[in-house]
């Protein structure tokens, strides 16, 4: 199945390091293939239940649309996580979890594939490549973020 997870250490407050990661207003300046997020249906910020839809590049090249999210999981300074697709038919899960250390916080951006039949095809086709990209491009993100924190 297709998932992965990046971990990478940051010399800063995991408060602060939540913020930016629950805010997909801001993730543009991370991400190498989200250029751009919103929140949408009412939604102002980060809570179980709150939609939000990114605007992604695939491959930093294209096509070009945007991709509905639900947030699934939020616990300041903690952990975020959303699924990517329809409400009722999600496809990806997403997600940060932050562990405070001595130094400030391990933070592990991680993803996964919600099982179903067409992603079983994909994942035959092109689960392999795309992996190497998702985890190429996670550790890229988490990067940014430090370089932003630190």
């Amino acid at each position: 199945m297709m998932q992965g997870s990046v971990t990478l250490p940051m010399n800063a407050d995991p408060n602060r390091i939540w913020e930016l990661v629950s805010d997909p207003t801001r993730i543009g300046r991370y991400s190498p293939e989200t250029f751009e997020g919103e929140w949408t249906n009412g939604a102002s910020g980060p809570a179980i239940g709150a939609r939000f839809r990114g605007h992604v590049r695939r491959n930093g090249r294209g096509p070009v649309y945007w991709t509905p999210c639900v947030v699934t999981a939020c616990e300041p300074g903690r952990r975020f996580e959303f699924t990517v697709g329809r409400i009722d038919r999600p496809v990806m899960r997403w997600g940060y979890e932050i562990t405070p250390t001595s130094q400030g916080a391990d933070v592990r951006e991680y993803f996964a594939a919600v099982p179903s039949r067409v992603l079983r095809l994909y994942w035959a086709v092109a689960g392999r490549a795309r992996t190497r990209t998702n985890m190429r491009n996670m550790r890229s993100t988490l990067e940014r973020i430090r370089d932003e924190v630190e």
